[in-house]
């Protein structure tokens, strides 16, 4: 073992001291660093996991959507171009649009997205989310309402609601009369996105169309890649074979707008708790500063035996690297047992605060998601490591400046 890397063990654990203060202090400063980034970044994967998991379940891989209309030819040619693509499992025709929601004189403005049941329940699996009806009974004079939606009107299944259309303002201008369309509602689901949840209204395609007069026009596809196929690479190839006005866009770039969000704030939070790292990074600055004072004579001493400079300076960078590996090893102890203990400490500050069911009812959720990505953890522990080697520096910097007779005279 080189001499440099012997004595800066020597110093961090001094003979007769089983647990040295200040490379205790040193040790858990890291740790703790390197296990709250490591909670943190793993429940934030965990909510964009699941809601990457929501998008596709309720959109597809991939959706192919027109600029416009796609009328019948132009669908039929796209339907020729999934049908031809290796990569697809099964496609269905949509369109969308906004209509006004009517139960017993309470309005509402939601979504609404009209779809062949036959087609679509190979693309989407929505009877996993249907928390009340069947979707067996969702016909042309039925919709389905999302759970938010439903509760804020005091909807059931098997209440009538009327839907009223921008079709009818078109109608109005040409002193036109289109009366409401009343339907039932047919079943309600729950997705567990705000968004989805507080403002959709699903029903055939059939329906839709009349609502908008579409005729036979809709305003895309939906669409299941195969398993194991790239939804980049699917939407890439189907590019290339689309008639002019329509485009293959991945679930990312459909929803790039929320993803950016939601990037963005999973990298404001890790940039936020790398100063966690970096304070203990100073922390062991301080404390290895500390022994350079104290230690001054004996570094005089191995300046005047023949030892180097840079030896000198390699036994406290050696210090920080050690502080820098033991404490991000356990911090990933501590992080990972936390994240297997997650849901229960998520139940313990449930009951001290509101309650289970308050906790559920404001924030949504009560089991709290984790997905640890092995990139998140391989850029924490090499900044970990890092900042603790370069927290060594300035205390061998100034070890290196230390002339042997100066030291030696020190007091």
């Amino acid at each position: 073992m080189p001499w440099p890397v012997y004595l800066a063990l020597k110093q961090l654990f001094p003979s007769g001291r089983r647990l040295p203060f200040f490379t205790l202090i040193s040790v858990l400063g890291v740790a703790l660093g390197v296990a709250l980034m490591l909670v943190t970044m793993s429940v934030m994967g965990g909510f964009g996991h699941q809601i990457k998991k929501m998008i596709i379940d309720t959109q597809g891989e991939v959706q192919v959507r027109a600029r416009l209309l796609l009328d019948q030819p132009a669908a039929q040619e796209v339907e020729k171009v999934l049908a031809a693509s290796s990569a697809v499992a099964a496609h269905a025709p949509y369109a969308t649009g906004m209509v006004m929601l009517e139960y017993q004189s309470r309005p509402a403005f939601p979504a609404v997205q009209g779809f062949n049941y036959e087609q679509m329940k190979k693309v989407v699996p929505l009877d996993h989310y249907l928390t009340a009806g069947s979707l067996d009974n969702l016909d042309d004079d039925s919709v389905i309402l999302s759970s938010l939606l439903a509760s804020s009107l005091g909807v059931k299944v098997g209440d009538s609601v009327s839907l009223y259309s921008p079709l009818a303002l078109e109608r109005a201008r040409q002193n036109e009369l289109l009366l409401p369309r009343d339907v039932i509602v047919a079943g309600i689901f729950h997705v567990g996105h705000q968004q989805l949840d507080s403002s959709t209204v699903l029903c055939s395609l059939r329906l839709m169309q009349d609502l908008y007069g579409l005729e036979q026009r809709v305003h895309g596809y939906n669409v299941r890649l195969k398993p194991g196929a790239d939804e980049y690479a699917a939407a890439a190839a189907l590019n290339q074979s689309l008639p002019a006005g329509t485009r293959a866009l991945t679930w990312f770039e459909a929803n790039a707008d929320f993803q950016a969000v939601l990037s963005f704030e999973r990298n404001m939070i890790f940039f936020l708790l790398t100063f966690i790292i970096i304070v203990a990074a100073f922390s062991i600055t301080s404390s290895l500063l500390v022994t350079v004072v104290r230690k001054t004579r004996e570094i005089g001493l191995l300046g005047a035996m023949g030892g180097r400079a840079q030896h000198v300076a390699a036994c406290f960078c050696v210090q920080g690297l050690f502080i820098g590996l033991a404490g991000t090893a356990l911090g990933l102890g501590l992080g990972f047992t936390l994240l297997h203990f997650r849901d229960n400490l998520v139940g313990l500050i449930a009951r001290m605060t509101m309650g289970p069911e308050a906790f559920v009812k404001f924030y949504q959720f009560s089991s709290l998601p984790a997905h640890t990505l092995p990139k998140d953890v391989a850029l924490i522990i090499l900044f970990s490591v890092l900042a603790s080697t370069i927290a060594g520096l300035i205390p061998a910097w100034r070890a290196a400046r230390l002339q042997p007779v100066e030291a030696l005279r020190s007091e």
